[in-house]
């Protein structure tokens, strides 16, 4: 094989792409990821061995979130910008090698850079398949995956200012043990439960950052129709880089609209003083290869989510920025302050036609934690009267499967009596069907963003401490959700660190499973796949 990648939920035939990426990352992207990794996981170990306080490096900390966040599905294409975050994360790692006078590292912790080819050479013997034991390689992987997801979150409270050093601190203790060769499969699975706890702290310490400057999230009618004007469309995840583009287009003829992931942004009360911050988009990430030719104008990347584009034209109309990246893209940096000029895409809209319509009307969002608490004594008094038997958390990641459309035809077979709760675009499933309400509280809540899964849990635990039960599982909630990237995988983690047991999880389970630890999850946790949605909702409902 060519190469090995198994990290997402698309990955070939379920079991790995060993030629080309099903998300389109050549082999040679492929492996310079692996490459990166490994290369974080010689800085680590410097950072352990060499005892430094966290507090003191930033240069290293910000680096090590940026490289695990530029790994994930979807997130940078561009070989040459990998290449020179490998050299940047060997320069931080030799020079804290040198400062602290250590010798007697293992080959990530000495290994130099050569050539394109060198390097590749080298990324095909300490990537996924350079661990030989299934089981092992199955846990590590999933313990990987889940600190690429804590990076991202991170990384986004890191552009409003927050930071958990502790977090930090754990990715680099994590890095080292999935090197230690003595750690065993219990040992493993107990990095896995902390990977969890520190996935808490990193959606926590984001959803503080996002709140903090934008407001708690509030109920809102997003439009989804189309003005006469140009515009840029936003895509991702990041609300810093929406805040700066909407400051640098205020008051033009430019209009601004959210799509996919962004489109949560709507809800926060700070950008709802943008005049020119007019609707969404489009659907799920994976739509829009056809509705970024119908958009007209150009797209802001801010995180993962790149499906390669079809055609020079579009691809001519991308720009990215953070650690997003694909080539031939523009790719917008930010200074020294942390600010970015958008004035390169603002150009572009001016020249572009307006959005051509492809939908009309309008979705409701902003059910976060703080909303849903202001409405518990509603909530409360639905399902005591029993109106709401049941809420079902049905967040997560879309996809381009055939079979997630088992997740529309579970939201619409749902009795009328249940509630939905989401976050993440697994949503789109569902978001722009007519399933009503109960009593004025929508069948559809939806608390926001993939992190916002945060919110889910606390509105579990709040309804926990409401109805004086003992154990979250106690309540009238079942989880049925999708996923796709490594994103997911830390909301997974997360919600297994809380207790929540009896987790649905599709269209199918991971591919870097291998049988023994998917059967201590099942075991453990209640971890099930999805059937029919008949089957499922005799389950579900039985």
């Amino acid at each position: 094989m060519s190469m090995f990648c198994f990290q997402c939920q698309e990955t070939a035939k379920g079991t790995g792409c060993q030629v080309r990426g099903v998300c389109g990352k050549s082999e040679e992207v492929a492996k310079l990821q692996d490459l990166l990794i490994y290369s974080v996981k010689g800085l680590a170990e410097v950072v352990v061995k060499g005892k430094f306080d966290v507090k003191t490096l930033n240069q290293a900390n910000h680096e090590t979130l940026k490289s695990l966040f530029m790994t994930i599905t979807n997130a940078n294409f561009d070989e040459d910008a990998i290449e020179s975050q490998i050299t940047a994360v060997l320069a931080i790692r030799d020079g804290l090698k040198k400062e602290a006078g250590l010798s007697g590292l293992s080959d990530a912790g000495n290994f130099s850079v050569g050539d394109r080819v060198s390097m590749v050479e080298k990324a095909a013997a300490v990537g996924v398949l350079a661990t030989e034991n299934e089981d092992v390689r199955s846990l590590r992987e999933m313990i990987t995956y889940g600190l690429k997801g804590m990076a991202a979150y991170t990384h986004h409270a890191l552009n409003l200012g927050k930071e958990n050093f502790e977090i930090y601190s754990f990715i680099y203790e994590a890095l080292v043990a999935l090197r230690d060769n003595s750690l065993g499969a219990d040992e493993l699975v107990a990095l896995t439960m902390r990977t969890g706890e520190f996935g808490v702290a990193a959606m926590a310490l984001l959803d503080g950052a996002n709140t903090s400057k934008y407001g708690n999230p509030e109920i809102t009618s997003v439009n989804i129709g189309v003005r006469n004007k140009p515009a840029i469309l936003i895509s991702g995840h990041d609300l810093t880089d929406l805040e700066q583009l909407l400051e640098q287009t205020k008051g033009s003829s430019v209009d601004v609209y959210t799509h996919s992931e962004m489109l949560p942004a709507h809800y926060y009360p700070f950008f709802k003083k943008y005049e020119n911050f007019v609707g969404n988009y489009g659907n799920a990430w994976w739509k829009q290869l056809e509705e970024f030719a119908t958009f007209n104008g150009p797209i802001l990347f801010t995180t993962n989510c790149i499906v390669p584009p079809r055609s020079q034209e579009i691809q001519g109309r991308i720009f990215t920025s953070g650690a997003a990246g694909y080539p031939g893209c523009v790719h917008i940096v930010a200074d020294e302050n942390g600010k970015k000029d958008f004035s390169a895409v603002i150009a572009m809209a001016k020249k572009s036609k307006a959005p051509t319509e492809i939908e009309s009307g309008s979705i409701v969002g902003g059910f976060a934690h703080e909303q849903v608490f202001a409405l518990a004594d509603k909530v409360v008094d639905a399902v005591k009267s029993g109106a709401i038997k049941k809420f079902f958390v049905m967040a997560g990641c879309d996809g381009r499967m055939k079979s997630r459309e088992y997740y529309t035809e579970f939201a619409e077979k749902l009795p009328k009596d249940t509630v939905i709760l989401t976050a993440g675009c697994a949503k789109y499933r569902y978001n722009k069907l007519s399933l009503g309400d109960i009593g004025g509280i929508p069948r559809v809540l939806d608390a926001g963003q993939c992190n916002d899964s945060y919110s889910l849990a606390l509105i579990a635990l709040k309804l926990k401490e409401v109805f004086a039960l003992s154990d979250v599982n106690e309540l009238p909630i079942a989880y049925n959700i999708a996923w796709y990237e490594q994103k997911a995988v830390i909301v997974l983690l997360a919600l297994l660190f809380l207790g929540v047991k009896n987790i649905h999880l599709g269209p199918t389970l991971p591919g870097f499973l291998s049988a023994n630890v998917a059967k201590v999850l099942v075991e453990k946790f209640g971890i099930a796949g999805i059937g029919t949605v008949d089957d499922d909702m005799k389950i579900f409902l039985g």
